[in-house]
């Protein structure tokens, strides 16, 4: 895969690195995000059809990046890593230890509301290089990772549009399914009646696609992106689709969160630090793009919680 500077000299490791570039419908904050944490990075790293366990990602010049990636047929690989440079928001540099060994560098360039990133895998030798393509077709799977941290943005972006756009406070279950939030929630819409809130049923082909975003299969555009019932005393269960064709990972213990929408931000930083001390902190509370102001986290107990707040007070 030869590569050329712009002034047409071409690049002296041109026979042994891997470049690839794309620009994301998504503000750089939020690709920075699913990228540098963990809780987001395993639900997208690998190629199709490929998962990932990681144990430790220390982002931080010097850290370690422990992951093992489970393939299809059931081997694992196991990978180690080790960050180089990191500039928030710039730049990501890190050190293949494990075999094939290369130097990964990940470039971010905001460009307005979008992100632009440059990937570049520099291998050891050229021997090495040709050997992983030929035998890990690791250009095809680098191709297949940035679809899959595209596709993963863009269903994160468009659930959580889907929270309340009112300032009325109130607190909700938020539940994710793989594939069956319909015939959940029609069983828990036989037990409790009533009839469906909001908008009604949400699917993702409902949502028109972005600018530069990959298209939807036809299976995907049928799942149900948001949907709400009001249970006994006005509780409200909300439910969305999150398949692994989107990139997610849905486990007993991530498959829920309490979600909590305050009417104005100083409750909302107050509850959100409240609950995530001594926890884990899965989304910074900050501005979101979507205009709100949100984040996430999981509590000591291991509780899952968002909060989520439109008001500009």
């Amino acid at each position: 895969m030869a590569q050329k500077k712009e002034n047409n000299i071409p690049s002296p490791t041109a026979d042994r690195e891997i470049i690839l570039t794309r620009t994301l419908n998504a503000p750089v904050e939020l690709v920075w995000e699913v990228w540098t944490n963990m809780d987001h990075i395993k639900n997208w790293w690998g190629p199709n059809g490929f998962s990932t366990t990681i144990s430790m990602m220390d982002v931080k010049p010097g850290g370690e990046w422990n992951l093992v990636i489970h393939g299809p047929d059931g081997t694992d690989y196991k990978n180690k890593s080790v960050f180089k440079e990191i500039i928030k928001h710039k730049k990501i540099v890190y050190e293949h230890m494990s075999v094939p060994k290369f130097l990964a560098t990940i470039e971010f360039e905001k460009q307005g509301a979008k992100t632009f990133i440059k990937w570049h895998m520099l291998f050891d030798t050229k021997e090495e290089f040709i050997r992983t393509v030929r035998t890990f077709k690791a250009d095809e799977g680098l191709r297949q990772n940035i679809s899959k941290l595209e596709t993963y943005i863009s269903a994160q972006i468009n659930i959580r549009k889907q929270l309340n756009t009112t300032n009325v406070a109130r607190t909700c279950t938020y539940l994710n399914f793989n594939g069956i939030t319909e015939k959940a929630f029609l069983f828990y819409k036989s037990v409790f009646g009533g009839e469906f809130s909001g908008k009604g049923i949400q699917r993702f082909a409902d949502v028109p696609p972005a600018e530069g975003q990959p298209p939807l299969s036809a299976a995907d555009k049928k799942l149900i992106l948001h949907i709400e019932l009001t249970l006994l005393g006005g509780h409200v269960l909300m439910g969305t689709d999150a398949p692994e064709s989107m990139g997610f990972k849905i486990n007993f213990g991530n498959n829920y969160y309490i979600c909590l929408e305050p009417d104005n931000r100083q409750e909302t930083k107050r509850l959100f630090e409240a609950l995530a001390r001594g926890g884990k902190i899965t989304m910074p509370l900050k501005e979101m793009f979507w205009g709100a102001y949100y984040g996430s986290c999981t509590d000591k107990f291991g509780v899952n919680w968002m909060v989520n707040c439109i008001s500009k007070q």
